[in-house]
């Protein structure tokens, strides 16, 4: 779904949210926690003192490094880089869907649940898991590469609408890979964290298996907003 100046991105999900009754999983493209040794150095630093830990350890969170270490692609520091913005804006537009909705919407750890429930996912790393290159299609002028990418997606969900914003953005285009996400995440394709990693503190980033047999993740539909 998409926002416009008309009618913010809360109020399309929002209306969405309430028509529903049957289990609905949210996949958003933003981080949802920060690294937990940032906020354990943060506890007790003072103004002119070092860190006695490495930046990358610090500023990145497991599911970060998983990502690295699994298909070679790193994803955004949280905790230096403006994606903090993003992050920031997407836990506050959750804590606006609880408020408006009046459920509790928590994160997803497993296909099993009821109501709803969030995930965090990572367009690139979904493209890259399905063997799709995700080169040059964030690029203004990367339209052709955008229809590529969405050719290559038609082959695995349904998009019954037309995207916006695909002859000059991504971001329309980056909606329907997180629908992919989602379907890899419900059918049980998505890498889990291992036990004992501080994904409940930090957040996890769900994103295919890419040695996982290639089938349909799903009958998905993109909804118009």
């Amino acid at each position: 779904m998409i926002g416009s100046a008309k009618r913010a991105p809360i109020d399309v999900v929002a209306d969405w949210l309430q028509k529903r009754s049957e289990p609905t999983l949210l996949a958003l493209d933003a981080p949802l926690g920060w690294p937990a040794p940032l906020a354990r150095a943060l506890q007790s630093h003072a103004a002119g003192d070092a860190f006695d830990v490495e930046a990358h350890n610090l500023f990145r969170r497991e599911t970060d490094r998983y990502i690295r270490r699994t298909i070679g692609k790193q994803s955004l520091d949280v905790g230096a880089d403006r994606i903090a913005r993003t992050a920031f804006a997407a836990l506050e537009l959750i804590a606006g869907l609880r408020k408006r909705t009046k459920r509790e919407i928590p994160l997803a750890w497993t296909t099993e649940f009821s109501g709803i429930r969030v995930i965090e996912v990572y367009p690139a790393a979904t493209l890259i898991a399905h063997g799709i290159d995700p080169s040059g299609y964030k690029a203004k002028n990367g339209e052709s590469e955008r229809v590529r990418v969405l050719d290559a997606i038609h082959a695995l969900v349904t998009v019954d609408t037309e995207i916006p914003c695909l002859s000059y953005a991504s971001d329309g285009l980056d909606a329907v890979i997180c629908v992919l996400a989602a379907c890899d995440f419900l059918s049980g394709l998505a890498l889990s964290p291992d036990p004992g990693w501080p994904v409940k503190r930090e957040g996890w980033v769900w994103f295919r298996d890419p040695n996982a047999q290639q089938v349909h993740a799903a009958d998905a539909r993109t909804s118009r907003g």
